[in-house]
């Protein structure tokens, strides 16, 4: 036993040195404690780094087919009332979804932002109470109501019992209403007072809009539009004869959920013009996006980037129209990000090499330091330093 433990003593990397021949000097005291503390700060530094996730970056090309777009929006727009506000979307793919209602919110505004009164859009109609007919009479005993669309009927059997009913099949065949007194809907429901009632009004419209995962656009225009093919604009429908200014506050633009450290470039944009009828036009380049936290939750999204383009447009024009547009485009790269902690083994390795690294360096400059010292102290003994 006796030889087996003497050679395992001789397999000894650190020698025992005996104390007796110790000697401790000033710089290397000093050494000793600049270097303790300089261990101390990169631990702290490797410590704080292995608490915190890292994220990491991924990019892939996006073979992810069909699905949907999900929009959330908030703009306000100081000097359009929300009576002549409309949201229109169309894709690429030719799917149109003129003045849109569902999952909208318009919120009356004055001139300093202040809301007046918060509604969903949509102008709910009265009570019937003896309304013309199609055929021009009165509603008498149990007859079912059937009101005109005064020439705008697609088949005999068509009925427009509202005013929006009757202007939505004027926009279905591109006609312009010139005069929505003489349409007995509206003036039932009263809505040319609720436009004259929201005269020098401002309106901030939000909610979201669900789309097709395709190139498209939406856009707020100061009244109603239609379509005659994809892409192709044609006009507004005669709803209001003075010009407007489309100056706006985008409040917030996103294109799906959000996640920590999601930035979107036009949140907080607000353009103010003294000019009437400008079309201002937003080019937007979206990047699907899959954040993966540490926790595990994964949330589907979009980042994306934006050009802008706007231009004085002539009242009445059937190509450009006032209004704030944005056209999408979705981009074929996809982003991943993954937070993840850096490994146990990976921390414990780091410390011991930072720890024998500042130890070995440290030794290194004391003994040359010590060494150093010891020459000067001889020649100067000897008279040989200077």
């Amino acid at each position: 036993m006796d030889a087996i433990f003497n050679k395992l003593r001789n397999l000894d990397a650190y020698p025992k040195i005996n104390e007796d021949f110790y000697r401790r000097t000033f710089s290397g005291g000093l050494i000793t404690l600049a270097s303790s503390f300089f261990m101390l700060f990169l631990f702290f530094s490797e410590l704080r780094m292995y608490l915190h996730a890292k994220t990491e970056t991924q990019l892939v090309v996006d073979t992810s087919r069909g699905g949907e777009l999900h929009i959330n929006f908030d703009l306000s727009f100081p000097a359009i009332p929300c009576s002549i506000l409309s949201l229109d979307a169309i894709d690429i793919s030719g799917e149109q979804h003129l003045d849109i209602r569902h999952n909208i919110i318009k919120k009356r505004i004055d001139h300093l932002g202040t809301v007046i009164e918060a509604r969903p859009d949509g102008i709910g109609a009265p009570k019937i109470e003896k309304p013309l007919q199609k055929h021009g009479g009165r509603l008498e005993h149990n007859e079912t109501y059937c009101g005109s669309c005064f020439g705008a009927e697609a088949s005999d059997d068509d009925c427009c019992n509202s005013c929006e009913e009757v202007r939505e099949a004027y926009r279905k065949k591109g006609w312009a209403i010139t005069n929505q007194d003489l349409i007995d809907q509206c003036q039932r429901e009263d809505f040319i007072q609720k436009v004259k009632d929201e005269e020098g009004e401002g309106c901030n419209i939000e909610g979201s809009l669900e789309v097709n995962k395709v190139a498209g656009s939406f856009h707020f225009v100061p009244g109603k539009s239609f379509y005659q093919s994809s892409f192709n604009f044609l006009g507004l429908l005669a709803l209001q004869t003075s010009d407007y200014n489309v100056s706006h506050r985008i409040n917030r633009l996103a294109f799906g959920n959000h996640y920590d450290g999601l930035v979107n470039p036009l949140d907080g944009v607000h353009w103010e013009y003294n000019e009437q009828n400008v079309m201002h036009q937003y080019f937007v380049k979206v990047v699907p996006t899959i954040y993966k936290n540490i926790r595990g939750r994964t949330v589907h999204s979009n980042q994306y980037s934006v050009t802008e383009h706007f231009k004085s447009v002539e009242f009445g024009s059937s190509q450009s129209i006032p209004g704030v547009f944005f056209y999408y485009d979705l981009s074929p790269v996809k982003v991943t990000y993954t937070e993840e902690h850096v490994p146990f083994l990976h921390f414990m390795t780091h410390i011991c090499a930072i720890i024998g690294g500042v130890f070995s360096v440290a030794g290194i400059i004391d003994a040359f330091i010590y060494h150093g010292q010891r020459k000067m102290k001889k020649k100067v003994e000897i008279g040989k330093f200077g």
